[in-house]
């Protein structure tokens, strides 16, 4: 049986996602909160599996409230939070920065035809987080001098673009990056992060106020510019082509996903080839591993996070198990190296 703590200010809210949730066999609402302070408390004394956190609530709000459980017991936190107010998605990421997981839309009206679907998405992303096992992290970093050295670009390779994927834990890994590298950094660089969709435009204002990186969302055939992150959009499939443009596809899911890390690495290798430096972060799954070994074999530079930095090593676990890693680093080290490769 898995039990959930649920915090959200408004009775209505709390008491469609209790009904949600305890709808299924395998899960029970063990305790209601309306504000932080009440989900703190609520947290230490029910010891619940999983909490799903509101943002905007009286008193202690949901990113606080968040970070105080992080450090007094840890346990799994999804934020639920409404996707019409570009300030609340923003907001969210804040509580990312806390240690959540994972964030998604408050569920419709029951009498919504998205009601069913919305539902199912909680239900699975509870039964899918509660087995991530959170803990206070104390960052590593690999030896710069073990590193740094081993960084030597081959000859007649220039690099011309970053392409990036990252999936659970992955918006704080990416703030992390983009904070440590230069602001004029030579290169663009090219994410897919793995998302509920409506959050996208949020995550990206929230990665530009928090790090002051340029960061958007492109169009179709929109040519790459240094000193850019651009991060693919809700629902296509989103690559580089060789001039260095965007490519915008309405090509299948790839992991049941869309858009796919897959999908960008493998532009990435048949269109750039040598040219790609190909970056794998926490995640789930094994989405962009095959293709980040592609890029490899291409003569890409391929680097993976590190497993004590990660929240989930599935993807970068993945990579390094078939041998697609030049290099397996902690964000902040990923950060110097991307910051030597581009000169």
């Amino acid at each position: 049986m898995i039990h959930v703590l649920v915090v959200d200010d408004s009775k209505v809210s709390r008491d469609l996602l209790s009904g949600i949730l305890e709808s299924e066999p395998d899960i029970s609402v063990i305790g209601t909160a309306s504000d932080g302070n009440e989900a703190v408390r609520l947290a230490n004394i029910l010891s619940p599996d999983i909490i799903t956190m509101d943002i905007n609530m009286p008193g202690m709000d949901g990113f606080e409230a968040a970070r105080r459980i992080m450090e007094e017991s840890p346990i799994p936190i999804i934020i639920i939070s409404g996707v019409d107010n570009l300030a609340e998605i923003a907001a969210s990421f804040r509580v990312m920065e806390a240690g959540a997981l994972a964030i998604l839309p408050k569920p419709p009206h029951p009498t919504s035809p998205d009601f069913p679907v919305k539902s199912l998405e909680i239900i699975n992303a509870i039964r899918t987080y509660v087995e991530i096992k959170v803990i206070k992290r104390v960052r590593t970093h690999s030896p710069k001098n073990e590193t740094l050295k081993h960084t030597t670009i081959p000859k007649g390779v220039h690099p011309r673009v970053i392409v990036i994927g990252a999936s659970t834990g992955g918006p704080p890994v990416i703030q992390t990056i983009l904070r440590i590298l230069d602001p004029k950094f030579p290169l663009p660089l090219v994410l897919v992060q793995h998302m509920s969709p409506g959050f996208i435009m949020g995550f990206a204002e929230w990665l530009s106020e928090s790090t002051g990186f340029n960061v958007k969302i492109p169009g179709l055939n929109e040519k790459l510019l240094p000193g850019v992150l651009y991060v693919a959009p809700d629902g296509v499939q989103t690559g580089v082509s060789g001039d260095l443009r965007i490519i915008l596809s309405d090509a299948p899911s790839e992991h049941n996903l869309r858009p796919s890390v897959s999908y960008l690495f493998r532009s990435a290798a048949g269109n750039l080839g040598a040219s790609a430096v190909g970056v794998l972060l926490t995640g789930m799954g094994t989405d962009g591993s095959q293709e980040l070994l592609n890029m490899r074999k291409k003569g890409s530079i391929t680097l993976i996070q590190d497993r004590a930095s990660s929240i989930v090593y599935g993807m970068p676990g993945e990579a390094m198990r078939i041998g697609a890693a030049s290099l397996i680093l902690s964000p902040e080290d990923i950060a110097q190296q991307l910051q030597v490769l581009a000169g």
